[in-house]
């Protein structure tokens, strides 16, 4: 299922990773599971999913706080990293999503904007076999406010050169979408898992 693109000329892709370039929303949702459970902290489904694309230390502070629970924030965040690292063999990339990075690679240069770290972005996108597609990663850390703030956003178009009303950007997440529009830019929802 190819996705189709709004009118228009875009002069930069900008993607979101977490299920919008690796199906990996499934394999994110099994390493959250596991990392609470030993802290016997709880994230429904539907919430981990209408949370997407906020940062993993936001989750767990907002799990603390409405669970009144004391998690050490940076030791369940590294533990949910490693369960996640483990797990990478299993995911695959979003086809429809795939197809435009194929399509328009070495034509517009891309970059990936994402909630995520670095590290686990790297991992992804190496376990996929396109990190070397993507000029520019923007990832958590390397902006102070996220999604829906426009800011990440911003800066990868800023690190591309391009105009923000020239960049197209695919995401799967409500925030991610609107931090598109707040940045001036075009976007293409991509479905989760269960609609495509």
């Amino acid at each position: 299922m190819l996705l189709p693109l709004p009118a228009g000329e875009f002069r930069a892709y900008l993607f979101d990773c977490d299920g919008t370039i690796a199906d990996s929303m499934p394999v994110h949702y099994l390493a959250w599971q596991q990392a609470l459970k030993e802290w016997g902290a709880v994230l429904p489904e539907d919430l981990f999913y209408a949370w997407g694309g906020r940062p993993v230390v936001d989750i767990i502070a907002d799990l603390n706080e409405r669970q009144g629970l004391a998690m050490p924030v940076e030791i369940v965040a590294a533990r949910r990293e490693v369960l996640f690292q483990e797990l990478l063999p299993t995911i695959s990339a979003v086809p429809g999503v795939l197809q435009h990075i194929d399509d328009a690679y070495r034509r517009i240069p891309f970059a990936v904007v994402s909630g995520s770290t670095r590290e686990s972005v790297t991992a992804s996108l190496r376990t996929l076999g396109l990190l070397e597609k993507f000029d520019v990663l923007v990832c958590a850390g390397d902006y102070a406010r996220a999604k829906p703030d426009p800011a990440a956003f911003l800066l990868a178009a800023e690190l591309l050169q391009v105009a923000p009303h020239s960049c197209l950007v695919f995401e799967d997440t409500d925030l991610g979408i609107q931090a598109a529009g707040s940045a001036g830019m075009a976007s293409v929802r991509v479905p989760p898992p269960w609609e495509r």
